[in-house]
C-alpha cells in the first residue's frame, strides 16, 4: 500500500508538471496580433493530456486491484506517448527554432514525458511481480487443501 501511494502521488506530480508547466514554468509564445501560434494550441493540450495523467495517479492510489492498476498503468504510458507526441508531431509549434517554445517549454515537455513513460514501465514491472506473487501465494494454499 505504501508503494501505491509513492508511485501515485509521483504520478500526480508528473501529471500536473506537465499540465501546468507550459503554463506557469516554461511559458509558451503569446499572441502575434492577435493570433495565436501553434505553440499556445500545444501548450493547452497539454492541459488535457497533463490532468489526465494526474486523475490516473490519483485512479492508481484509489483501485487496489492488481489487474484495475496495470490497466492505469498502460493508460499512463499511452497518454505520456501522447505529451511527448503534441510538440513533436500532433500539433507542433513556432517554426523558428529561437523561440521559447522551442528552446525551453517543448524540451522539457518531451523530458517530462520521458520521465512519465519510464516510470510507468517501471510501475507495470512493479505491478506485474506482485500480480505473480500473488498468484503463487494461492497456487502454494490450493496445494496445501
Amino acid at each position: 500500500m505504501k508503494k501505491q501511494l509513492i508511485y501515485g502521488t509521483t504520478v500526480i506530480i508528473l501529471g500536473l508538471l506537465a499540465a501546468l508547466g507550459p503554463q506557469f514554468l516554461f511559458k509558451v509564445c503569446g499572441a502575434h496580433e492577435g493570433i495565436f501560434a501553434l505553440c499556445h494550441w500545444t501548450a493547452q493540450a497539454e492541459i488535457g493530456m497533463g490532468m489526465l495523467v494526474a486523475a490516473l495517479g490519483l485512479c492508481y492510489i484509489t483501485f487496489s486491484d492488481p489487474k484495475t492498476q496495470l490497466g492505469i498503468i498502460v493508460s499512463i504510458f499511452l497518454t505520456g506517448i501522447i505529451v511527448i507526441g503534441f510538440p513533436h508531431a500532433l500539433i507542433g509549434g513556432c517554426s523558428v527554432k529561437t523561440m521559447p517554445c522551442r528552446q525551453i517549454a517543448f524540451p522539457a515537455l518531451t523530458v517530462e514525458a520521458a520521465i512519465i513513460i519510464v516510470y510507468s514501465i517501471i510501475m507495470a514491472v512493479y505491478e506485474i511481480k506482485k500480480a505473480s506473487a500473488a498468484e503463487a501465494a494461492v497456487q502454494a494454499d490450493t496445494q496445501k487443501q
